[in-house]
């Protein structure tokens, strides 16, 4: 969020009749520039994933352009996009004004142009400015078109709860969006998933919203060889069970899958095996692999960071009610960030977003162990 403060009013300075002639020559060039290829590495962050991601699609693909506050000359608010402006040229890398509703309007009218703009917001709060273009040009186009027009656009950026940032640099937008029909709607946790996501996102024929996590773009990452492979893409709308159990199913998405794993770890050393659902994709929801779980081991827990009321848990829970209500044996849990404004205090910022403890408790309670009081305090 440092880079909130380090924005220039001077980063980018084009006119819209440059950006004109720009897309027009990119969306008549027929050459494909040389395919790159990522490190080696065992191990790379998140941050390297994402960045390694953009940098294979633009290479791949000349249609593919990257827009946004500070993506060039800057690197990114956060260096996902560093060292793309001196490979691809501002041409493609595209340092945009202040100006999310302008940007992002350039952005939906590139795609129906028949190009693939990456759509960068420094944090996901600021795509409020541009919601009209998202929801009612990107997301419903294809639909008020009978088919005819496709937006394969992807809106990218850091989602959710970082650290003092307060309450307007840090909403969670997964069920915000997700509950648009037209848009795709993804929340890396790995490595893998960010390389294997993104790919996938901008590959996609319809618009994609892509909810990174801030805190998590310096976590690193244990990758395969097939994973680094250029080729490497995930499925848009499967989950990955990241841990598998007997007694208890924990779904989370983003930063909250470390945290289910982590409760999953303390809960084994109690007897209580739990299975981690990384959803990845939130719309689509991978219903069957939730239901499948559930129906293992007849108990669930839903961990999110966004507000609780119509969240994604919420709809997670309607789901199994729906298709595997018989198979519960326990009332279902919804671990969720407090249903107030994010707070600035660092103590009560804590106690606003779900922690480890509160998913070890939530668990517990699903599965009858009693909770010494002084863990309930």
């Amino acid at each position: 969020m440092l880079g909130v403060a380090r924005r220039r009013l001077g980063c980018g300075g084009f006119s819209s009749s440059m950006l004109g002639q720009t897309l027009e020559r990119i969306r008549l060039s027929n050459s494909i520039l040389p395919r790159s290829f990522a490190s080696a590495a065992k191990e790379i962050t998140v941050r390297d994933a994402l960045n390694s991601a953009l940098d294979e699609e633009m290479s791949a693909d000349s249609k593919v352009i990257l827009m946004g506050e500070e993506v060039g000359e800057y690197q990114g608010a956060y260096k996902i996009s560093k060292g793309l402006l001196d490979k691809y040229g501002p041409e493609r890398v595209i340092d945009t004004p202040i100006t999310e509703a302008g940007f992002t309007g350039i952005g939906v009218g590139a795609a129906y142009y028949g190009l693939r703009p990456v759509i960068e917001f420094m944090t996901f709060n600021f795509s409020l400015q541009a919601i009209d273009h998202i929801i009612n040009s990107a997301a419903k186009s294809n639909y008020m078109s009978a088919g005819q027009i496709s937006v394969p656009i992807v809106f990218r950026g850091p989602n959710g709860a970082a650290a003092g940032v307060g309450a307007q640099h840090s909403q969670c937008f997964a069920s915000w969006y997700a509950t648009c029909p037209g848009l795709k709607v993804l929340c890396p946790y790995s490595a893998e998933d960010a390389r294997g996501l993104l790919k996938a996102a901008i590959r996609d024929p319809d618009p994609v919203v892509f909810l990174e996590n801030e805190l998590m773009y310096g976590e690193s990452f244990p990758v395969s060889d097939e994973v680094l492979d250029s080729s490497f893409c995930l499925p848009i709308g499967k989950a990955k069970i990241e841990r598998e159990g007997k007694d208890v199913t924990i779904t989370a998405f983003s930063k909250m899958v470390g945290y289910a794993l982590k409760a999953a770890e303390i809960l084994s050393k109690e007897g209580i095996s739990a299975e981690v659902i990384n959803l990845r994709s939130i719309r689509p929801l991978d219903r069957a692999t939730i239901n499948s779980s559930v129906r293992k081991t007849n108990r669930l827990v839903t961990v999110e960071e966004g507000f609780p009321q119509h969240g994604v848990g919420a709809e997670i829970c309607t789901s199994v009610v729906e298709e595997s209500f018989e198979y519960l044996d326990a009332p279902v849990e919804r671990i969720a960030g407090a249903d107030v404004p994010m707070p600035y205090a660092a103590n009560l910022e804590r106690m606003a977003v779900p922690q480890v403890e509160d998913i070890v408790r939530a668990v517990k309670r699903t599965c009858y162990r009693s909770v010494p009081m002084a863990a309930t305090a």
